[in-house]
């Protein structure tokens, strides 16, 4: 249903690959890609916290570098390669970063998880790491309200040279 402020906007069809696949569909020029996934795509697994881009719960993979789904706007994704969390997965077998998470407990109430996940997947892509206080620094964007920090660093740690293999591979 139009309202007189959104008369005249025509949705615009872009094209992307979603997690592997191509992916058409028609979106206004004011819907975030976050919207877009959870409301219109049904990909749930990206998180809406802050919706300001602050906390990092809707961390996604654009062209294997990680954004803030809430700060891009759909029409952006036009042309581009978008990975959620739904989408690290592979032929049944979890991701090395979900694997790391898994083993370490990496985790409380789950919330900030597949942001913190493809954060630091979009990481190992980034270049070398000058220690624990640099993986802090470059992890700071996502925040855990539940505290689970000094195993989710130890999780990222030990998925990290599996995760940089695979970027250059």
């Amino acid at each position: 249903m139009s309202t007189p402020c959104t008369e005249g906007f025509a949705r615009q069809a872009i094209s992307l690959t979603l997690n592997g696949s191509p992916c058409q569909v028609e979106v206004q020029p004011w819907i975030t890609a976050l919207d877009l996934l959870r409301e219109r795509l049904d990909l749930i697994g990206t998180k809406k916290g802050c919706d300001h881009g602050q906390c990092g719960a809707c961390t996604v993979l654009l062209d294997g570098r990680r954004v803030n789904a809430c700060l891009l706007l759909a029409v952006m994704l036009d042309g581009h390669e978008l990975t959620t969390i739904e989408g690290l997965a592979a032929d049944g077998e979890l991701h090395p970063m979900q694997r790391a998470f898994i083993r370490h407990d990496a985790f409380q109430c789950g919330y900030c998880t597949p942001g913190q996940i493809c954060s630091a997947v979009g990481l190992a892509g980034e270049g070398r790491l000058e220690g624990a206080a640099d993986l802090r620094e470059r992890m700071s964007g996502n925040l855990c309200r539940c505290g689970a920090y000094s195993n989710i660093l130890a999780a990222i740690e030990e998925a990290l040279p599996a995760c940089e293999s695979e970027v250059r591979s």
